[in-house]
């Protein structure tokens, strides 16, 4: 199923979910290599423009995700979730779509502040235009330090999500993680169904 039920998440929600932590992922490591202070000069330009690229698509990606997540109706949170936990897990998430919106404007807005003038290429095909903003340096400093607490904030929020989940995974063994890998047990079988008795079968995206 392409689309989400009260129970779990489609397959859109999946694959968005999935490609953005991987880009997030990629990025906060591009970014630590790319601001090394012994990097080669032309190999810190390039990587700067991969990280563009990959920051431009990241950002395409997440405003993608809040519009199916407004459109959408999200599954409930599992049942063996207390009440501190569900709003906890609510909050960690609108915290998370703030931070992979916010960070990536943040890079769009050093770009485009820089007295440089250097211009962003997308993955080479198209430049992307710069935000109406002054340029100058006060400007770059800002935003390039908003980019980068905003950054740490955003690596720190997806560690502590993903430990969450592994531990509802291997020491609650519930369902959080399960549904966001497409992976649910079967429905419960009727009594007629003497082939699944006694046993518990999986299935990949079961709905």
């Amino acid at each position: 199923m392409w689309r989400n039920d009260r129970s779990s998440f489609g397959w859109i929600a999946i694959i968005l979910h999935w490609t953005i932590a991987l880009l997030i992922g990629g990025l906060v490591i591009l970014g630590y290599v790319m601001t090394r202070p012994d990097i080669d000069p032309e190999l810190q330009f390039e990587l700067y423009q991969w990280h563009k690229s990959f920051g431009m698509l990241a950002l395409a990606l997440t405003v993608v995700r809040i519009a199916w997540w407004w459109l959408e109706v999200p599954p409930a949170h599992p049942a063996t979730l207390s009440r501190y936990e569900a709003r906890a897990a609510t909050a960690t998430h609108a915290l998370l779509r703030m931070l992979t919106l916010a960070v990536p404007l943040a890079g769009w807005a050093i770009a485009s502040t820089s007295t440089l003038a250097i211009p962003t290429f997308f993955f080479d095909l198209v430049v992307i235009p710069h935000l109406p903003f002054e340029k100058s340096e006060a400007a770059e400093a800002f935003w390039t330090m908003a980019h980068s607490w905003l950054a740490y904030g955003l690596a720190g929020i997806v560690l502590l999500h993903a430990a969450a989940a592994l531990v509802h995974h291997f020491l609650y063994r519930d369902e959080v993680l399960r549904r966001m890998l497409g992976i649910l047990p079967r429905r419960p079988a009727s009594n007629t169904d003497t082939s699944a008795s006694g046993s518990e079968k999986w299935d990949i995206g079961q709905r």
